[in-house]
């Protein structure tokens, strides 16, 4: 029974053993010198030009949990559409109503302007 993981199992070993030796070898390879520009914080090889503890506006945040809706959204269509002939009327009903609420949502925000990057 146990000998069908016999690969996997393999494989995990082969893959842990990469992973552990490049993080020894860089240990113990690698350059250590250390000097001041190498030890301040940077971002895409750019010094920082404004502080890291600066606050987000709120429409950030908002455009992210409207974004994870509606990825969300998309991810309740793929199973809905695999199902389509089996679920028949009473499924499509239901998604147009899904889809109805959601788009409702979306109006509202968009007509409030929180969609915009102003």
């Amino acid at each position: 029974m146990l000998e069908q993981y016999l690969g996997v199992a393999i494989l995990l070993a082969i893959a842990s053993a990469i992973a552990i030796g490049m993080v020894v070898a860089t240990t113990l390879l690698g350059p250590k010198r250390s000097f001041a520009d190498k030890d301040e914080p940077f971002e895409c090889g750019e010094s920082q030009i404004v502080s890291p503890y600066q606050r987000f506006s709120v429409k950030f945040y908002l455009v992210a949990v409207l974004f994870i809706l509606f990825d969300i959204e998309a991810v309740f269509l793929f199973p809905w559409a695999v199902l389509y002939q089996r679920l028949g009327w009473f499924g499509l009903i239901e998604m147009i109503l899904f889809l109805l609420i959601l788009g409702v949502g979306l109006m509202y925000v968009w007509i409030r302007g929180g969609l915009d990057w102003e």
